[in-house]
């Protein structure tokens, strides 16, 4: 394989020349030859002009290599497979100096699904979605949720119109089949939510609601959630206990009656503990815990008054915290969105709090947390 380093600048400056090393490459006995944008900087209708012209003067098999720097890394490689390339250069998810290389994830898939070209079989297409998050997962990279194909908001759906639409007719809002490359579709709840928003993760989560009064108290309640500061679209558990509270299938574990958290300075360091009283299955628990953080100490007052009642309460581990603040304005006064992701090694699910005290709204989230571990 010959790499024609810097091929697509070089044939602009001096395009004879350019094509004297294809022809002292082919006679040195390269089996392809592989036309770089190691600049980034063409366009396509200079690649398709450029790959015409090279397939005038050589019979080998021609490749193509692109970099991202004009955003068309993608549209480059592309364009070069309809004029004549058979080979195809680049990187998962375009990792790469500068602005990265080619995307073959995109690339993979397009080839694949809109032109035709079978260069892997549906068995490995339908793994790309994995093989996209395992590639980010090993170079501790965060995935873009709007990555095209893969990504996780690739198939969401927000409006009520589009919820109802792809309902019917997926088509109509989906230019394929999610699970052809492994993802999914998703339907989001928010301030933009209809009833058939509602009706559709509803169905997700084994709740019938097509016919059912509730409905539209589900929407008015999540919109005034919303209003509030609440954000449904990343908090799935949390949407599913509304419905469950809605739709008499909620069933109280526990109830927290009182909880404090301390802090002190103590010999140089600050040491942090929790205490909570609760009420579970009729009994009062009071607990105390200490930990690294206010969320931590709450998190272990938690499960010492709940463990001996639910022990499948240890395989539930929070996997993640995040805290944004809602209305900036307000500087420290602000309100603040914690968002808690917990996993029980099969299954992850995610809850929202919200509270201008963080310590209250990161309570909620665990509560939530805990609650839809043990009733899911």
């Amino acid at each position: 394989i010959y790499d024609a380093e810097h091929f697509f600048d070089g044939f602009k400056a001096n395009p004879k020349y350019a094509l004297k090393t294809l022809a002292a490459a082919a006679d040195a006995g390269a089996d392809v030859l592989v036309l770089c944008d190691t600049n980034g900087g063409s366009l396509p209708s200079h690649i398709a002009a450029v790959m015409d012209e090279v397939k005038k003067h050589t019979a080998l098999p021609l490749g193509i290599h692109c970099h991202n720097d004009c955003g068309v890394g993608v549209a480059n490689s592309l364009i070069a497979v309809e004029h004549g390339a058979t080979q195809v250069q680049g990187t998962i998810n375009g990792i790469g100096e500068r602005c990265g290389n080619a995307n073959l994830v995109p690339i993979i898939a397009n080839l694949q699904l809109k032109m035709g070209v079978q260069c892997v079989s549906d068995a490995s297409l339908r793994n790309l979605t994995f093989l996209s998050h395992f590639v980010n997962e090993v170079a501790n990279l965060v995935p873009d949720e709007r990555a095209p194909f893969v990504g996780r908001t690739a198939f969401a759906h927000k409006g009520g119109m589009h919820a109802d639409a792809v309902m019917k007719h997926p088509s109509t809002y989906e230019h394929i089949d999610p699970a052809r490359v492994g993802n999914e579709r998703r339907v989001l709840i928010s301030e933009m939510a209809g009833i058939s928003n509602v009706r559709y993760l509803s169905r997700e989560l084994g709740i019938d609601l097509d016919k059912s009064p509730e409905v539209r108290a589900i929407v008015r309640e999540v919109k005034k959630l919303e209003s509030e500061g609440y954000e449904f679209e990343g908090a799935d558990a949390s949407f599913a206990l509304l419905v469950m509270r809605h739709t008499g299938k909620y069933r109280r574990l526990f109830e927290v009656l009182e909880y404090r958290v301390f802090c002190e300075q103590l010999d140089g360091r600050a040491a942090i503990w929790a205490t909570i009283k609760m009420r579970v299955n009729g009994t009062e628990q009071f607990t105390v815990s200490e930990g690294d953080g206010p969320v931590h100490a709450l998190d272990g007052a938690l499960r010492r008054a709940l463990s001996p009642f639910y022990p499948h309460l240890n395989d539930i581990k929070l996997t993640d915290f995040k805290v944004r603040v809602v209305n900036v304005r307000e500087a420290t006064a602000a309100k603040v969105r914690v968002l808690i992701q917990s996993s029980d090694g099969q299954r992850e699910w995610t809850t929202i709090g919200v509270s201008t005290n963080i310590i209250e709204a990161s309570l909620r989230a665990l509560v939530e947390g805990i609650e839809y571990g043990l009733l899911a």
